[in-house]
């Protein structure tokens, strides 16, 4: 009698050991009671039923799912390849464990299967210009998929778009043709400001002659650099002034015989 009791007390010991149960932070125990949802137990120590309880680990902790280059065509028909990554958490472990079979596996074909179509309806240059608005995109359908099955879908980041070797040769020289643009519209932007203010010098250098002979004057020192061997006399505008007017006078002088003479 004394043998069976104490067979019983073993057993019950080793029975109500087999029951404890340890989840670590990140983890929860979706626990069901002969094959009905009982709840969700963790983190930290509990105990089960040995035998009639079974137990489903579920992590919480944030996931990546790296999809791979997919092949698609964007709306101006343009054949390319993109990849992107996708960060989802688990909010209700019981819904992931009940509502969908591999969840890491139905979350991935989703987000393969949406990254495609979103691609589909936008033209190249938004792909490239605007990804925060084509990740956001696809982040909410990808969520509204998952929802149902307890898991948040954080964030959708394109890592690489491959665009075929023509089209980045087209591409390349659009954008030479808008950088050949630009720089011509500077270089007659600054031409038109140059004339402006070559017209106001022009004016004030009419308005005071002495301004001449100071930018003479000023384009000596220029010219008069380091080593320089060459000798430049610069002659003053009034005299070149007081010539012509020297000149005038005697042409004058040479006309007035022949008009005495024909008189």
């Amino acid at each position: 009698m004394e043998i069976i009791l104490a067979t019983l007390a073993s057993l019950s010991i080793l029975w109500g050991v087999a029951g404890i149960k340890i989840d670590r932070e990140y983890e929860r125990g979706v626990i069901f009671r002969l094959g009905r949802l009982k709840g969700i137990k963790g983190p930290g120590l509990y105990w089960i039923l040995p035998v009639i309880d079974q137990k489903a680990i579920v992590d919480i902790r944030t996931k990546t799912v790296d999809i791979t280059p997919q092949e698609a065509v964007t709306a101006d028909s343009v054949t390319i390849k993109v990849n992107a990554v996708l960060f989802y958490r688990i909010l209700s472990p019981d819904k992931a464990i009940n509502r969908v079979e591999h969840y890491q596996m139905a979350v991935y074909e989703a987000a393969m299967t949406t990254l495609r179509n979103v691609v589909g309806q936008n033209i190249l240059d938004d792909l490239l210009q605007n990804r925060d608005k084509i990740n956001l995109k696809v982040q909410e359908i990808v969520d509204e998929i998952t929802e149902p099955w307890g898991i948040e879908i954080e964030r959708v980041e394109i890592k690489d778009v491959e665009i075929p070797l023509a089209m980045q040769r087209a591409m390349a020289k659009e954008a030479e043709a808008v950088r050949e643009r630009r720089a011509r519209l500077i270089k007659a932007d600054a031409e038109q400001q140059a004339s402006i203010k070559l017209a106001e010098a022009a004016q004030r250098i009419m308005e005071s002659p002495a301004a001449l002979e100071l930018r003479r004057l000023q384009m000596l020192t220029e010219i008069g650099a380091e080593n320089n061997t060459t000798t430049l006399v610069m002659m003053p505008s009034d005299l070149i002034t007081l010539a012509k007017q020297w000149n005038n006078t005697l042409e004058k002088n040479r006309e007035m015989p022949k008009n005495n003479f024909k008189s």
